[in-house]
């Protein structure tokens, strides 16, 4: 089975699960608030797209200088991987999971909200996109296929070899899939598919990592670090936006998250 046949199943599973009853919206999204955590968003993604783009390549001797010993034991191993299938499955993957969130469209009560979810996804993919650009233009961090032979010089002297940390590749999908099994988890809450849809959610981007390692892109603690980022974010996001019942009061939290850190508000309704 192929990886793109994978995720087309797994897009269908979680639309044939939404089609399972009514339920009422969980979010509490205003447009004057989330234009501002929006703005902040793209604010975050545009500065890290700069950080990124200011990188410098290494030079021919500084690629004649570099020694995989040097790298810590447990993600030397990465220094030796070339694969280029991984590369591809890795690419398809990332590009696929752009569509996940599209199978929230099975279900009625979600398709009446889907401007309400499409915001928020907003915001998910900025806030992920940005701090992995940004995270990428401080750290610096040579990516594994520098210090294998088998890749041509000219690979090795781009800007985008010193963007190993985090994994683009791994944070994007984990954000992609977390959300969507989130905004599942919300609007059904008590649903036998749960486990099915969570389970999808935590292997595509776990193989996506695997595969970027396998590649020669990324060393594991990049795709480990991508993955964490990118779940947290996608999980969270929504999370804030929920109505919390506090008795008889309805509670919206927002969390605001950018370049300065993050807040936490909340109104009594």
């Amino acid at each position: 089975m192929s990886i793109r046949t994978i995720v087309i199943l797994h897009i269908f599973l979680v639309s044939f699960c939404f089609q399972q009853g009514n339920a009422q919206s969980p979010y509490q999204v205003t447009w004057k608030e989330e234009s501002f955590h929006l703005g902040v968003g793209a604010v975050t993604l545009g500065t890290g797209i700069i950080f990124a783009s200011q990188v410098v390549g290494l030079s021919e001797e500084e690629i004649a200088a570099l020694n995989r010993n040097d790298v810590n034991s447990f993600d030397r191993g990465a220094t030796y991987n070339s694969s280029a299938s991984a590369k591809t499955a890795s690419d398809v993957l990332l590009i696929s999971s752009y569509l996940i969130p599209l199978s929230l469209l099975g279900s009625e009560n979600t398709r009446k909200d889907f401007a309400k979810i499409a915001i928020l996804y907003g915001e998910t993919v900025f806030i992920t996109t940005g701090l992995t650009f940004f995270t990428k233009g401080i750290v610096l961090r040579t990516r594994p296929f520098v210090y294998n032979d088998e890749f041509p010089l000219s690979d090795k002297q781009k800007p985008s070899a010193r963007h190993a940390f985090f994994s683009g590749h791994t944070s994007m999908t984990a954000a992609s899939c977390f959300f969507t099994a989130k905004v599942f988890s919300d609007y059904f809450p008590e649903s036998k598919y749960k486990p099915l849809v969570w389970a999808g959610a935590i292997v595509i981007p776990a193989v996506t990592g695997y595969l970027r390692v396998e590649a020669g892109k990324h060393f594991p603690t990049d795709v480990i670090t991508g993955y964490v980022v990118g779940a947290a974010i996608g999980f969270l996001v929504p999370h804030f936006h929920k109505k919390v019942k506090i008795g008889n009061t309805d509670t919206d939290l927002k969390l605001t998250l950018g370049l300065a850190g993050a807040s936490l508000k909340w109104k009594l309704n």
